[in-house]
C-alpha cells in the first residue's frame, strides 16, 4: 500500500494539556480521507504538524515521505493548507492574493501567470478576478482559500473545515472541485464537524479528544458499529425518553424532533420490552423499528461518557 500520509506516536502537548495523544495513521494515496470530530478534538493540531507548522512533542510523521521534522521546507513545497479561518488579503483582489500565493511558492514568469489563470477557472473566480476580496461572499472566498492551496499543484492537500461559513450551493461546489483534485491523483485530508460531509469522504477517521478511536469507510464503520440502533416515533418525546433511558439494555438515547434514536445492545429482545413500558407510561407510540446507525450514531457510540475536549484545538 502507498501511503502518502504516515504517523506513529504522533503526540502534541501545550503545557498540561494534551492536544493530539499518541497518533497512528496512514492515509492512501489519492484518496480523500476525512477527519470527523467535534470543536477541540486535536484536528487542527493534527493538520498544523503535518504541514510542518508544529513540531511534534513526541513521534514521527512522514508526509510524501518526508519527514515533517527533518524535511520541512521540502514538506511546504509540496503540501497545500486551507486553514480553518479565512486568512488572504481582503485589501487585494481576487487575482492578486492567488498570485501573491504563487510568489510565495517561487513560482514566476509564464509558469506563474499561467497557474493563476488556470485556478481562477477551476475553482470558477475568473469572472470576478479583479473584485476585491473583502467583497466576496462566504462561499466564494472559500473557493478562493481553495485556490491559493491549489495555485503550486501540490501533491497533497490538507484542508482544515474548508466549508466553513458556506451556503448549501457553495459546499457542493467545492467538494466537487476536491472530487476533482482527488481524480487528478492528489491526496486530500480534510476535516469536518459536518456528519454529512464526512460521508463523501472514502475514509474516515473519528477524533475525540486527543485520540483517534476510530476509522474505516463509512459504510464499514456502520457496519461495525458494536450497537443496534431503534427508531421511536412517540408522544410526548421527552417523556419516551426518560422511559428508554430507565430500561435494561439501552446505552443511550437521542432526541430529534419527535422521534427517539435508542442506542442498544440487542434492538430485537429491547423492541417488545420497550413498547411494554412505554404504553404503560401513557406513551403514544406512532411507530418502532429497527434501523441502520447513521455515522452521527457511530460518533455517539464510540465517545459516549467521555466529558467534553478540555482546550484542544
Amino acid at each position: 500500500m502507498n501511503l502518502a500520509i504516515e504517523t506513529t506516536n504522533l503526540t502534541r502537548r501545550f503545557g498540561a494539556v494534551t492536544a493530539v495523544a499518541g497518533l497512528n495513521l496512514a492515509v492512501r494515496s489519492g484518496e480523500i480521507f476525512g477527519f470527523l470530530g467535534p470543536n477541540g478534538a486535536g484536528k487542527t493540531t493534527t493538520i498544523r504538524m503535518l504541514c510542518g507548522l508544529l513540531l511534534p512533542s513526541e513521534g514521527t510523521a512522514r508526509v510524501a515521505g518526508l519527514n515533517v521534522t527533518r524535511d520541512v521546507e521540502a514538506v511546504k513545497r509540496i503540501v497545500g493548507y486551507m486553514p480553518q479561518r479565512f486568512s488572504l488579503y481582503g485589501d487585494l483582489t481576487v487575482e492578486e492574493n492567488l498570485d501573491f500565493f504563487a510568489g510565495v511558492y517561487r513560482m514566476a514568469g509564464q509558469q506563474r501567470r499561467r497557474r493563476v489563470a488556470e485556478t481562477l477557472a477551476q475553482v470558477g473566480l475568473a469572472d470576478r478576478s479583479r473584485d476585491l476580496t473583502e467583497h466576496l461572499s462566504g462561499g466564494m472566498k472559500q473557493r478562493l482559500a481553495l485556490g491559493c492551496a491549489l495555485v503550486h499543484s501540490p501533491s497533497i492537500l490538507f484542508l482544515d473545515e474548508p466549508t466553513a461559513g458556506a451556503d448549501p450551493p457553495s459546499r457542493q461546489r467545492i467538494w466537487d472541485l476536491l472530487y476533482r483534485a482527488a481524480a487528478e491523483g492528489r491526496t486530500i485530508l480534510v476535516t469536518t464537524h459536518y456528519v454529512e460531509e464526512a460521508e463523501r469522504c472514502q475514509t474516515i477517521g473519528f477524533m475525540h479528544r486527543g485520540r483517534f478511536i476510530a476509522s474505516g469507510s463509512p459504510d464499514q464503520c456502520k457496519t461495525e458499529m458494536a450497537e443496534q440502533m431503534l427508531e421511536v416515533d412517540a408522544q410526548p418525546v421527552v417523556q419516551a425518553a426518560a422511559v428508554a433511558r430507565g430500561l435494561e439494555g439501552v446505552m443511550g438515547v437521542s432526541i430529534y424532533g419527535h422521534t427517539l434514536r435508542i442506542f442498544a445492545k440487542n434492538a430485537a429482545h429491547l423492541r417488545h420490552h420497550l413498547q411494554e413500558a412505554l404504553g404503560a407510561q401513557g406513551v403514544r407510540v406512532k411507530t418502532l423499528r429497527a434501523v441502520p446507525p447513521t455515522l452521527e450514531d457511530v460518533f455517539m457510540s464510540l465517545t459516549r461518557g467521555d466529558s467534553d475536549a478540555d482546550g484542544r484545538k
